[in-house]
């Protein structure tokens, strides 16, 4: 951490977005003693990289929400960015608010279904028991349905498996990383998962998510068969959170919604707007450590400009990838190395770093 940074009181750094990048860049920051402020539409942190044990373990839910304020103080606010005005240099919140900056972090993340996701203007209390609500629907359940072949699929295949061996676990729509694909594939199948290849599901947009019911029909695009389900589990693809920015920043999106980003993660064009983590367009996996690194870079670059230093370049990381396959099991590639059992499990399957996201943002992990 550096030390404090006299700066005049016409530097403001806002910070969009409180999720891995979000909070690394205002610890960084806070660290250095410069004004911020962090700004998102909930009002505590979600380590959703253990929302999938959250939702299959009763109880775990409230490890993975940490509460900003408690962190932040003063230099939180809890709300919803729908534009940005780059002449006036404002963020302009759904309350009617603008807030001044002199220097913008936009860390906006991505979103995607529940429950690997849970981006929703809710408290944490409300937030928790969500999770709580979808674990006792999968303790419900004697047969299970989990679209969406990724690692989010993956991981929550394998949680369920973990907890509830007898039960009945359908895997649809598989599509791992080569690297990964059979050290995975036999994993699931020890564990008794049954793998549905090759195919999606058909009537997707017609079943009822998350909620346990009798027979459940799943369709698939290259077969009549039909599986019958008591639950079904969407772990389908995410996609960038650009709506709030995407008017501002016309010409420098990537097709996917992601900002275009110089080697200092300046968006294109803006010596003091910065995007990192997920919604910054670069060419590396989406992955909460990486989140981190951006922020560190941002940050850096930031003190650097108002101490006329040199900007510090990011090298964009090599593919990288630790698939907790409950917490009992795991598989997983490093650079070009695949990783066994031993080192994911201690790493990452035991308790999905949550401990580590509490111990950064200075707050004791409920027991």
């Amino acid at each position: 951490m550096g030390s404090t940074l006299s700066v005049d009181e016409s530097v403001r750094v806002v910070i969009v977005g409180g999720g891995f990048a979000g909070t690394a860049a205002a610890s960084h920051l806070k660290s250095w003693g410069v004004p911020f402020l962090l700004l998102d539409m909930r009002d505590s942190f979600h380590h959703n990289v253990a929302a999938l044990r959250a939702s299959v373990e009763s109880g775990f839910a409230r490890k993975t929400f940490i509460p900003y304020a408690n962190t932040f103080q003063e230099n939180f606010k809890q709300g919803q960015l729908i534009g940005i005005n780059l002449e006036r240099q404002q963020v302009l919140l759904e309350s009617g608010e603008e807030l001044y900056f002199s220097h913008l972090i936009l860390a906006t993340g991505s979103d995607g279904p529940f429950p690997g996701k849970f981006n929703q203007p809710v408290n944490m209390e409300l937030a928790i028991q969500t999770y709580e609500n979808l674990a006792k629907e999968v303790e419900k359940a004697n047969s299970i349905v989990v679209i969406g072949g990724g690692a989010a699929g993956v991981e929550m295949a394998a949680e369920v498996k973990t907890d509830y061996p007898d039960k009945e676990i359908a895997l649809a729509d598989v599509s791992l990383q080569p690297s990964v694909r059979q050290a995975v594939k036999e994993i699931l199948l020890k564990k008794g998962v049954k793998l549905v290849l090759g195919q999606r599901v058909s009537n997707l947009e017609e079943l009822i998510m998350n909620h346990t019911q009798e027979k459940i029909e799943v369709k698939l695009d290259k077969s009549p068969d039909i599986i019958v389900s008591d639950l079904v589990i969407s772990c389908t693809g995410i996609k960038i959170n650009s709506t709030g920015y995407s008017g501002a920043f016309h010409g420098k999106l990537a097709i996917n919604g992601a900002l275009k980003v110089n080697e200092h993660l300046q968006v294109e064009g803006h010596s003091n707007i910065y995007a990192v983590g997920d919604c910054a367009d670069v060419n590396e996996p989406k992955m909460a450590y990486y989140a981190g690194v951006h922020a560190k870079v941002a940050v850096t670059n930031i003190i650097n400009s108002l101490k006329n230093k040199p900007l510090k370049s990011h090298k964009p990381g090599s593919v990288t990838m630790l698939l907790s396959m409950g917490r009992d099991d795991g598989v997983g590639q490093i650079n070009a190395c695949k990783v066994g059992r031993t080192v994911v499990v201690f790493a990452k399957s035991k308790d999905l770093f949550v401990g580590k996201s509490w111990k950064g943002m200075g707050q004791t992990m409920p027991q």
